[in-house]
């Protein structure tokens, strides 16, 4: 922005559930100065027992009714299976709209590896996008990588942030097909692709049978919407309206309340 102005729109950040918190924490630190909105489509959760054609339809129809009420400065789709899937449609739908979308830190990984052996992590429905398939295409050639589709852990995820416990055993259930061991080598990366794996990455480590590098892509996400927005011109802190949670059912429980005020969104 310039001479001085500063833009009070809130960057607004969806997700079907608790998963797109990683990335709020993280451009949080990177964006003090900005005021966010997060919205939370419990209407819909989980994105994975959808058709894809009509959750596309949804997302589209949801963002429109999103911008139009709150205008905000740009959309963070904190949310892989919906970046995978309604990426694209969104910014034909929208396109005056800044997005920044969730996908598989593949290209990374690819970087990273040394025994070229590399796990993906994600939602079924993440797994077999072909979006999904031409990002190993692009990045990871030279690479094997292994697409593991979890049926179960954003679900772990959200009851472990909920209530504090998850079963250690459904935690290595849901990892143990990414550890592979070939020719002397073992997989030394699993990409986190859903934006609720960091939150149980700790039960993930313990229940492991050998330590990997587990890809976070939440820092990246956050510092892609740095990137893209406009500066805000000032230092330091200044007095604007708190951070929002806005659930698409209209009726979140308190335990929900309860979490998302403790990332000091009012809710």
């Amino acid at each position: 922005m310039s001479g001085g102005a500063r833009d009070e729109r809130p960057l607004l950040m969806l997700d079907s559930g608790i998963g797109g918190l990683t990335v709020l924490r993280e451009a949080r630190v990177l964006m003090p100065e900005r005021r966010f909105l997060y919205v939370v489509d419990d209407a819909a959760f989980p994105y994975g027992n959808w058709e894809e054609a009509a959750l596309r339809e949804r997302l589209v129809a949801l963002f429109g009714e999103l911008i139009a009420a709150h205008d905000p400065v740009a959309c963070v789709v904190a949310c892989n299976t919906a970046s995978t899937l309604a990426l694209d449609a969104l910014r034909r739908a929208y396109p005056e709209m800044l997005f920044v979308g969730t996908v598989p830190a593949i290209k990374p990984a690819a970087e990273r590896t040394r025994s070229g052996l590399v796990s993906v992590l994600a939602t079924p429905g993440t797994v077999k996008r072909q979006y999904t398939r031409d990002l190993i295409e692009q990045w990871a050639t030279k690479c094997e990588v292994r697409l593991v589709g979890s049926v179960n852990l954003a679900a772990l995820a959200e009851t472990y942030m909920r209530h504090g416990l998850v079963a250690e055993e459904a935690v290595h259930a849901e990892i143990a097909p990414c550890f592979v061991e070939k020719d002397g080598r073992r997989t030394d990366i699993v990409v986190l692709a859903c934006t609720h794996y960091p939150f149980v990455v700790n039960r993930m480590r313990k229940m492991a049978p050998w330590p990997v590098d587990w890809l976070d892509p939440a820092e990246a996400i956050a510092r892609r919407a740095l990137a893209i927005l406009p500066r805000i011109d000032g230092e330091g802190p200044v007095a604007r309206d708190p951070d929002i949670a806005v659930f698409t059912s209209n009726r979140p429980d308190a335990v929900t309340r309860r979490l998302m005020q403790g990332f000091g969104l009012v809710a």
